[in-house]
């Protein structure tokens, strides 16, 4: 059992709390070659399952940061009445550069009255303690999350994906972000290449057994994207692809897993229609949110 984010967020601002996607203009070590294989060997290119964007497709161009809330603003408010915010920086790491352009970068977004809360997506290998004081600074002000994606604890597997980091390094930057008092958030994969549905669930049981207990996780299924790297290894030798079935039911038995305290805010996610080549049935997204609620209903608190 879990609570949905929109639920928490109602219950903690006592209203909806909309999330605007902005750029920071950082870009990733893995993608510069500063993150190496166990060989020394560079990585680069990031992630294997990571488009050019940066899993940023649907962020805001570089822009001012002020020029970038308003127009992102401006694309909710056309469908809401929106009125908070969460000032969302996700593609890239956003830990990664210049501490002092980046500190006056999240603080002019951090004190604005129309953001509730600043959310960070980057890697535990990017936390150094300059930016870990930072954070700690930027979270005296106003609530602070920490997004990192780590998709999964098997070693095999993250190596093959190009991660760059071992567990031990997510563990020690968990834990130096719960000590300080921030939110964190956990990104997770669900049908990496040749993880069993055992792995998978061995990630959300790892996950749940967290001290401090875990804040947030974010599950969705694995996108082949046109461009990446994995899409030439699928092109080459096809692994399996989850069907919706298979990953509606790989949700049911997280949510069997998570604790009440764990806030999910995300249990599917968009690729962009352009690139995606699997899986097509993530496409019809009345159909895969119509199948996931009827599956997981009775599930949250």
């Amino acid at each position: 059992m879990a609570i949905r984010l929109s639920e928490y967020l109602k219950k903690e601002y006592g209203e909806k709390v909309y999330r605007l996607s902005l750029s920071s203009g950082c870009t990733c070590p893995n993608r510069d070659g500063s993150v190496r294989f166990p060989d020394g060997t560079p990585i680069t290119g990031g992630c294997t399952f990571c488009s050019e964007g940066g899993s940023g497709e649907f962020a805001a161009d570089i822009a001012p940061i002020d020029v970038q809330i308003e127009d992102a603003k401006r694309r909710i408010q056309g469908k809401t009445d929106a009125k908070r915010f969460i000032a969302y920086f996700q593609s890239y790491t956003n830990t990664y550069g210049d501490i002092d352009r980046l500190k006056k970068l999240y603080l002019e977004a951090i004190k604005r009255d129309d953001i509730a809360i600043l959310s960070l997506g980057t890697r535990p290998d990017c936390l150094s303690d300059e930016a870990v004081e930072m954070i700690k600074e930027l979270r005296a002000i106003k609530p602070v999350w920490i997004e990192l994606g780590l998709q999964t604890i098997h070693e095999k597997t993250a190596l093959n994906f190009h991660r760059g980091y071992a567990l031990d390094v997510f563990e020690e930057a968990y834990s130096k972000l719960k000590a300080i008092g921030v939110d964190v958030i956990v990104h997770v994969i669900f049908g990496l290449p040749h993880e069993s549905r055992e792995d998978m669930l061995r990630t959300i049981d790892y996950l749940s057994k967290l001290e401090p207990p875990l804040d947030g996780i974010k599950l969705q299924n694995l996108q082949i994207l046109r461009g990446t790297k994995m899409y030439e290894e699928y092109e080459r030798n096809k692994f399996h692809i989850l069907s919706l079935e298979e990953y509606s039911d790989l949700l049911v038995e997280s949510l069997r897993i998570l604790p009440e305290s764990i806030v999910v805010h995300r249990l599917t996610g968009d690729g962009p229609r352009k690139l995606l080549v699997e899986p097509l049935w993530s496409l019809n997204k009345k159909n895969v949110l119509n199948t996931i609620n009827r599956k997981t209903e009775g599930y949250f608190v």
